[in-house]
Parts: structure tokens; C-alpha cells; sequence
């Protein structure tokens, strides 16, 4: 009797222990998996190399902040790719070896980028970027494969043939949890096959959180085709479908998808404003001098679009200007004010040093 009773203890514990490491598979083997780290391939180590290395990073940065993958192409943030250096905690280099398609060893340079958190936070909110908050949630991959001898579903055993998309979703900012594949769970294949999401949120009970990426690979004429649907608290969020003649990338496009439901749930816009035209006042302007310098300023300014002069009084300027972000934006963009200051009576009120 005490050994049966000690024998049903040791499986209790082995249960939960698996259910645990399930949801400890998360891409680990990616390197940059800090909100504010990235990793970018470089061709040599020289200077201009690493620059560009830089405003690739930043931009990879700030897509896993904001979750917007295409952030990039956002007005504003172009301008400040271009000064990404000055955003940089610290950097290294990895060199990594693999193998070409015809058995050739290949030697690739990595650029691995840490910036300051500070620093990338306040361009955001500059910008008026969303920000999506942590902590995030790490939802199970339910991703069933059939290479032609049938779906199988991939659990944590086998958490090499899903590495494509536990490391893309780490790109993106947040993790992926494998089913520990129980037989029940090994069962589900069918329900994941059919698109039964409701079967699949019911067997996910016993992992945290209730959201499930849901995802069956298999091939088409010309490669592979995956189908996806992300679950969030037994709500399908979002469906997609991902045609690849690599299954690779057919996968990792499972991964920015959820990225991209989860983002478009979550994330929240920063308060610097709304974009629009803003009359402000400048005083300080003494001289054609300081007239150019004011200009040179403000059109150097990521969240100014247009400046348009209304009023001229001695000492002081109206302008008209165009604003990405809005007043709060501005003031961010200002920096430390050692050209312009802000008024904190005045919110459109500034000073020209």
C-alpha cells in the first residue's frame, strides 16, 4: 500500500514537472531574447558595417516593443534609425559555421546589439509609438505536421522540428510553450487537422495562459502551406494562412501573426499627443541668427513636418508648425532644452536659448 501510494506521488510530481517544462520550451537557443537586444547578420566588423548594423537592430528593437513588425516604415522613426548608434548599451560579434546546400561549410558574422531601454522608450514615446507592455503572455503552440506519412503533433520531444517558430516568436518579442504530448494530446492531432479550436482550448486547460497558436503544416505543389489560428481565452483572434516553398519560414510565419494579434489587442499608444497643426510661440529670437537656428532646429526634429511662420513680434515667433505627434511629442523632441526649452505653465510656449 505504501508503495503504491508513494509510487502515485512520484507520477503526480512527474505530471506537473512535465506540464512545467512544456512550458519552458521557448526558442532558447536564440540569442538576443531581451525586448531591447537584436542580432543582425554583418558582412566584416568595420565601422560603416557596424552602423548599419545598428539602425537594423534599433529597427528590430523597436518592432518587439511596440509589436508593430512594420514600424520601420512609420513616420518619424526613419530619422531616427539613422542615429541609432547613439542609442547603443553595448555590442559584440559571434561568428557562427554552417553548411551551404551543397554540403560546403559557411562562416557567417553576427552583430549582437543591447540598447538602453531608456533611450528606445523615449523615441516611442516621442513618436507616439504603441507600446506593448510586459509582461507577455507565452501562449502553447499546438502545431501538428505532415511531411506526407501523416500529421504528427510536435510536443516538447520534438521541440527541434518547431525551432523556426519558437525563435521567430522570440524575434517578436514575447515566447511559445510545446504540449508535453500525452497520448491524449497526441490524440488531438485531429481535432488541430479539422480546425476544431474549442477541442484544442478544452485540452490546453491544463497549461497558463488559455491562449493557443494552432497551426498544421503540410505540403503543397511548390513547397509548403501552414494554417493558423490564434485563440485567446477561447475567442479566435485572428486566422491566417502562410504559402512557403521553405517549411521553415511556412512556420515562422505562425509566429508573427499571433505577434500580431496579440499586439493589435494589446498594445497602448503613448500619450505625446495627436498629430495636427499647432501654434506655438518662441521668445528669444534676437537676431537673423537666432531666426536660422530656430529653424535649423525644429526641421531637424522627428515630429516636425512643416513650420510656417504666423506672427513677429520683438523677441518673439508664432509659428504654425505641422506636428507628427503633438505638443507633448514636441517638448520630448526638444530633448534636454539646451537650444529649446519648453514652458511648464505654457504648453505652447518655448524658449530659444
Amino acid at each position: 500500500m505504501r508503495l503504491a501510494i508513494r509510487m502515485a506521488s512520484v507520477l503526480g510530481l512527474w505530471l506537473l514537472c512535465a506540464a512545467a517544462f512544456a512550458q519552458r520550451v521557448e526558442g532558447d537557443r536564440a540569442g538576443a531574447q531581451g525586448l531591447y537586444d537584436a542580432e543582425v547578420a554583418v558582412t566584416n566588423q568595420g565601422e560603416a558595417q557596424r552602423n548599419a548594423g545598428f539602425a537594423r537592430a534599433l529597427a528590430q528593437v523597436l518592432a518587439k516593443v511596440t509589436g508593430d513588425r512594420g514600424v520601420a516604415a512609420k513616420p518619424g522613426v526613419g530619422q531616427e534609425l539613422r542615429h541609432a548608434r547613439d542609442f547603443v548599451k553595448g555590442y559584440d560579434y559571434r561568428q557562427d559555421e554552417g553548411l551551404s546546400p551543397s554540403g560546403a561549410p559557411t562562416f557567417t558574422t553576427t552583430l549582437v546589439v543591447r540598447f538602453e531601454p531608456e533611450e528606445v522608450d523615449e523615441v516611442i514615446a516621442m513618436l507616439g509609438l504603441p507600446v506593448w507592455a510586459e509582461p507577455r503572455p507565452k501562449p502553447v503552440l499546438w502545431l501538428a505536421i505532415d511531411d506526407g506519412r501523416g500529421p504528427r503533433l510536435v510536443s516538447v520531444a520534438q521541440s527541434n522540428a518547431a525551432r523556426a517558430v519558437l525563435d521567430r516568436a522570440v524575434e517578436r518579442g514575447y515566447k511559445l510553450g510545446l504540449p508535453a504530448g500525452s497520448a491524449a494530446e497526441q490524440a488531438a492531432v485531429g481535432a488541430i487537422w479539422r480546425g476544431d479550436t474549442a477541442a484544442i482550448a478544452r485540452l490546453s486547460s491544463r497549461y497558463s495562459p488559455p491562449m493557443q497558436l494552432i497551426g498544421k503544416l503540410y505540403r503543397v505543389p511548390g513547397g509548403w502551406r501552414a494554417d493558423w489560428t490564434f485563440v485567446d481565452r477561447g475567442k479566435v483572434l485572428s486566422s491566417w494562412t502562410v504559402d512557403q516553398p521553405d517549411a521553415r519560414r511556412a512556420m515562422a510565419g505562425g509566429a508573427d501573426g499571433a505577434a500580431d494579434a496579440l499586439s493589435t489587442k494589446y498594445a497602448k499608444r503613448t500619450t505625446a499627443g495627436a498629430a495636427g497643426h499647432y501654434v506655438v510661440e518662441v521668445d528669444g529670437i534676437d537676431s537673423s541668427d537666432d531666426y536660422l537656428r530656430l529653424m535649423s532646429f525644429l526641421q531637424g526634429l522627428p515630429v516636425v513636418r512643416g513650420i510656417a511662420p504666423v506672427k513677429a513680434t520683438p523677441g518673439v515667433l508664432a509659428l504654425d508648425l505641422d506636428l507628427l505627434t503633438g505638443l507633448p511629442g514636441l517638448k520630448r523632441a526638444a530633448g534636454n532644452g539646451e537650444v529649446l526649452v519648453g514652458s511648464d505653465d505654457a504648453p505652447a510656449s518655448f524658449h530659444l536659448r
